[in-house]
């Protein structure tokens, strides 16, 4: 289910270079060919949320445990097609309702605990017995879109539990088994959030207080903010998260059973603005950063930077609040909004080459796309008109935006805003900024669902057009709050259609009714890039970006 504000370049730079100081020191052989002790310095535009990634949503705690925990299938590198990972192979069965995996043999938990078919019934038992308030979308919200809810819902809105359950049959063979087929599968045995925990990990967990708060303002368990106890199979291993100095640092994991991390260290340095990223790269601070500025991707070229950029796999939206502000509840106003917005400019002026505006809840890259949903082309008189006709031509309204981040979907979410807010005000309506910080602030006030406009996005997990759409659109979503339960039905109808094809055409036709319902306006999808040091032998891009920094070294 599921940045920054402008600064002075010198304030910037000055900033960045204290930031850096502690990664810069860390390591004199960061980068050094042949060094036993290689360090390298990833500039990543926001902090994680977690170090557990079953309790997290978002692309920044993911970036991060993906070197750290695995999967029992995965994506092919540079690609959306998906393979085995810790499992040696797969089958499903015809109605999907079973699905086998061969383990792979001789790996090891990063606190010596053998991986095996017991410790994946582990994982999955601990997910699906989750209570009080692990039962937040907060914590379980890609359980709950991938594997509905639990062996016993607390709320009326948690979906049913599609997970039926996880056998082992012998060491290195398990089944796990669900209610009904699902659109999800095999996709969600791929998804960062479902990675594979140490069993000694797990009981540590249980014997933590849960997370505390309410709806919004949840407070973290303590094992997942510190590196101590989570311990997952990947090629990395959890070293320190130092949460004054931004950082994160993993070392390699010798005992891996694969091939074995290019570098000694991995440090992600957080760096939440693309220009402090290019200064930082070019001072030689750090070896490669996520997010360039479009402006930055030529000159950095020209200078003999490592440029690569991932395919378009992802939506920028701006979402509608229909409880906070009820006049959303109007179609009318819906539509005099989506009229107002010129996509077009946001393209031309903010996104790099080879981004495009969106008529629909995801990119033409994933099937189920349909060129032929309702269209609402930019006209300023008839959102005028529109506004009008609805009563609404004084609307005053609050527009959330967040800071301090960049994210693949939009690079510089302060200027897009600056744009959007331009166009609403054009047709009359008053618009008032609300800047939030990025995590937890905005991601928080707009999954409760406070505020009446905002904008975010998302890049896809994997290529299933229910990963876009069943996402916001499947259930009641706080962040939308609006209720429409023949759209919900048709989603669960979709969703359990086992042929592909015929599911293909079915989303395509989903897609035409939610752009017929207009909770929101889907604004526009792009190629991020990513840079690095002309010394560094980069990872795979990946459109998905699920980069893999085993694969880094120097050369």
């Amino acid at each position: 289910m599921k940045l920054r504000k402008l600064r002075g370049v010198l304030a910037l730079a000055s900033a960045t270079a204290l930031v850096l100081g502690t990664a810069a020191c860390a390591d004199s052989d960061r980068g050094e060919s042949g060094s036993e002790d290689q360090t390298f310095v990833f500039g990543a535009p926001g902090d994680p949320k977690s170090l557990d990634p079953s309790l997290a949503t978002d692309g920044e705690t993911f970036r991060v445990t993906r070197q750290v925990f695995e999967t029992l299938l995965e994506h092919e590198p540079g690609g959306t097609k998906i393979v085995p990972a810790l499992a040696e192979s797969y089958e499903q069965s015809p109605d999907g309702l079973q699905w086998k995996f061969k383990l792979k043999s001789g790996v090891t938990f990063h606190d010596g605990e053998a991986f095996n078919a017991a410790a994946v019934c582990k994982n999955f038992e601990r997910w699906y017995n989750w209570s009080g308030t692990y039962q937040s979308t907060n914590f379980s919200g890609y359980w709950q879109e991938l594997m509905g809810g639990f062996a016993k819902n607390e709320s009326e809105d948690t979906p049913a539990a599609n997970f039926k359950s996880c056998t082992p049959n012998g060491d290195l063979d398990v089944t796990i088994d669900v209610n009904k087929y699902s659109a999800t599968l095999p996709g969600a045995f791929t998804h960062a959030a479902m990675a594979l925990h140490s069993p000694k990990s797990i009981d540590a967990y249980a014997a933590e207080a849960p997370p505390t708060g309410q709806e919004g303002s949840f407070t973290y368990p303590q094992y997942s903010q510190t590196a101590g106890t989570v311990a997952g199979t990947g090629p990395f291993k959890l070293s320190n998260w130092d949460k004054g100095a931004q950082q994160v640092t993993l070392e390699r994991f010798d005992g891996y059973y694969g091939t074995k991390a290019g570098v000694q260290k991995l440090v992600f340095q957080t760096i939440k603005d693309a220009n402090a990223g290019r200064q930082a790269l070019e001072a030689g601070d750090i070896d490669g950063y996520d997010l360039v500025a479009p402006a930055d991707v030529k000159p950095l070229q020209d200078a003999g930077y490592q440029v690569p950029t991932r395919g378009v796999f992802n939506i920028l939206y701006m979402g509608m609040q229909q409880e906070t502000e009820p006049l959303l509840k109007k179609k009318e106003v819906r539509e005099a909004l989506a009229h107002a917005i010129d996509k077009q400019s946001i393209v031309d002026s903010k996104l790099p080459p080879g981004a495009t505006a969106a008529t629909q809840f995801m990119p033409d890259t994933v099937e189920g796309y349909n060129p032929d949903v309702p269209q609402y082309e930019y006209d300023p008189a008839k959102a005028t008109e529109l506004l009008k006709s609805a009563g609404a031509e004084n609307l005053s309204i609050d527009f959330c935006y967040p800071t301090e981040v960049s994210r693949p979907y939009m690079p510089s979410p302060p200027d897009i805003f600056e744009i959007l807010k331009a166009n609403l005000q054009a047709v009359g309506i008053t618009v008032n900024d609300k800047p939030m910080k990025w995590a937890p602030d905005y991601l928080d006030a707009t999954d409760a669902g406070k505020c009446p406009l905002y904008i975010i996005g998302w890049t896809g997990d994997y290529n299933e057009a229910f990963n876009f759409i069943g996402t916001w659109f499947s259930v009641y979503d706080s962040g939308w709050g609006f209720k429409d339960e023949k759209l919900f039905a048709d989603m669960a109808a979709v969703s359990a259609e086992p042929d592909q094809a015929k599911r293909v055409e079915l989303y395509k036709a989903l897609n035409a009714q939610v752009m017929e319902l207009l909770p929101g306006v889907p604004l526009t999808s792009s190629p991020p890039s990513m840079a690095f040091a002309k010394n560094v032998k980069p990872p795979t891009t990946s459109p998905l970006t699920q980069e893999n920094f085993a694969e880094v070294s120097f050369t």
